[in-house]
């Protein structure tokens, strides 16, 4: 098992080389072991509650909605709600279906002030394939990481 320092080392690294805003990128295998080696790490799911429904969660994640089925309008309260419910001196992660919504998170709560930021690549369902298909390629279910149905 890697310590969680060189594990934040290798995501802000990553967060360096892609000019990202925000603390660092880390993989789901990664986000895994820093919240269960972490006490004072939180994970904040923004994906839809629709998309929690139909494709499952993480037990313990905080659940934030980015944007709000259908039509994937952008939730105006989104700042106010990680404001009041993640305290900015934790280490949080975001995560959504791939990586993009989580990165738009991760922008935002560093301009909050969150000093611990990271955006978790990959996200839940991982990346399609060339049909544009979610077959478990990588991402957290892919990597056989805790999830309810």
């Amino acid at each position: 098992m890697e310590t969680i320092s060189k594990i934040l080392e290798r995501a802000k690294k990553r967060s360096e080389e892609l000019n990202l805003p925000y603390a660092g990128a880390l993989t789901p295998q990664e986000a895994y072991e820093v919240l269960q080696k972490t006490s004072h790490a939180k994970l904040v799911d923004v994906r839809s509650q629709a998309e929690l429904d139909l494709v499952g969660s993480v037990p313990s994640a905080t659940h934030i909605e980015w944007a709000f089925y259908p039509g994937m309008v952008a939730n105006p309260d989104f700042a106010t709600h990680l404001d009041m419910q993640v305290d900015k001196e934790v280490l949080v992660i975001f995560m959504c279906r791939t990586g993009g919504r989580s990165h738009n998170a991760a922008v935002t709560a560093a301009k909050l002030g969150f000093t611990e930021a990271y955006n978790m690549l990959e996200g839940f369902e991982g990346e399609a394939n060339a049909q544009k298909q979610r077959t478990l390629i990588n991402g957290w279910k892919h990597n056989g990481l805790p999830w309810n149905n």
